[in-house]
């Protein structure tokens, strides 16, 4: 591979990424505390109508909805525990195949390949800091990998310290490869806690 990037600095990285996952927090927080205050308002301001009450579901929803991201969709701490259990690799291709919304983050479907290689496995991919869009700067360009493919890792994007998780997509695909993996590899995986499927959509009940 010709004149790779530098690799970026883990612990920049994590810090980054904590500090958008701690600003998205604190928005919705505030909204939810803004959407509470709002009957209360407006009864100051002698507005004694219905509608401001409606606020009040409407700021529950915001906190319920953080909380499902933030029990689903962040994953932070697993891509700390694979930054210090695998080397970064250079990837020198990124290729986004699709996306889709879901609750816990957008969830990309992407193939990281070297150039001159095939069979690059399908990925899903989710933003460790829930930060829904896709990193521009992984257009046409490559990333730095830290895992094992039929596992999952981290996919750090340079230029912008963007960082996604990712895990083989469908999992059951590398069921017999991860079965049939040695000791050491099976351990690593453990170690950084990859070792099973974690990209899991919460279940919602919506209605009766």
């Amino acid at each position: 591979m010709d004149n790779p990037p530098i690799a970026p600095e883990a612990a920049l990285v994590l810090r980054h990424n904590r500090t958008l996952l701690h600003r998205h927090i604190a928005t919705r927080l505030t909204l939810a505390v803004a959407l509470f205050a709002v009957p209360y308002v407006a009864h100051l301001v002698g507005y004694d109508a219905a509608l401001p009450a409606f606020a009040v579901p409407a700021g529950f929803f915001v906190l319920i909805f953080l909380l499902l991201r933030l029990r689903h969709g962040a994953r932070l701490k697993v891509c700390e525990k694979v930054l210090r259990t695998y080397p970064m690799e250079y990837r020198t291709r990124v290729s986004k195949k699709g996306s889709e919304w879901k609750y816990l983050g957008d969830v990309h479907t992407v193939r990281l390949s070297v150039r001159g290689q095939h069979g690059a496995p399908s990925l899903r991919a989710v933003n460790a800091s829930t930060v829904r869009r896709w990193p521009e700067e992984a257009e046409g360009g490559g990333c730095w990998f830290a895992g094992d493919p039929a596992f999952g890792g981290v996919m750090i994007v340079p230029g912008s310290n963007a960082m996604l998780f990712v895990q083989p997509a469908p999992w059951a695909k590398y069921e017999q490869e991860r079965a049939q993996a040695g000791p050491q590899r099976r351990a690593l995986a453990e170690q950084a806690g990859i070792s099973r499927l974690l990209e899991k959509e919460p279940n919602i009940m919506v209605g009766g």
